[in-house]
C-alpha cells in the first residue's frame, strides 16, 4: 500500500515562495512518476507538473519559470518550489504516483495524498 504525505503548505504574499514536500512509503519509489496537480474551490483538479522514474520533467503553461518539480530517491520525497506565487495559484496541492511514466492526467494515477492548502494574499 503506497502512502503519500504533503507538507509545506499555508499562507503567503504574492510575489512569494514555497516549497512543498511529498513523503512517498510502500512500494518502489525509484520506479514511480509523481506528480503534483492542484485544486481550487469549485474547479476541477489540475495538472501542475510531474517527473518521470527517468527525471523527465514537464509542467502546466502556467506554471512554467515559476515552479519545479524535484525528487530525492535517497528520502522517497518529491519536492514542488514554487515561487512568484500569485493569488491563483491559491489552491489544495496534491501529490499523486504511478508507476513508471508520467502522465497530465488526473485518472493514470492512482495513489494520492491528502492534499496540503497552499493561499496566496494580494
Amino acid at each position: 500500500q503506497v502512502q503519500l504525505v504533503e507538507s509545506g503548505g499555508g499562507l503567503v504574499q504574492a510575489g512569494g515562495s514555497l516549497r512543498l514536500s511529498c513523503a512517498v512509503s510502500g512500494g518502489t519509489f525509484n520506479n514511480y512518476a509523481m506528480a503534483w496537480f492542484r485544486q481550487a474551490p469549485g474547479k476541477e483538479r489540475e495538472f501542475v507538473a510531474t517527473i518521470s522514474w527517468t527525471r523527465i520533467i514537464d509542467y502546466a503553461d502556467f506554471v512554467k519559470g515559476r515552479f519545479t518539480i524535484s525528487r530525492d530517491n535517497a528520502k522517497n520525497t518529491v519536492y514542488l518550489e514554487m515561487n512568484i506565487l500569485k493569488p491563483e495559484d491559491t489552491a489544495d496541492y496534491y501529490c499523486a504516483a504511478r508507476n513508471w511514466y508520467s502522465s497530465r492526467r488526473v485518472r493514470d494515477f492512482g495513489s494520492w495524498g491528502q492534499g496540503t492548502q497552499v493561499t496566496v494574499s494580494s
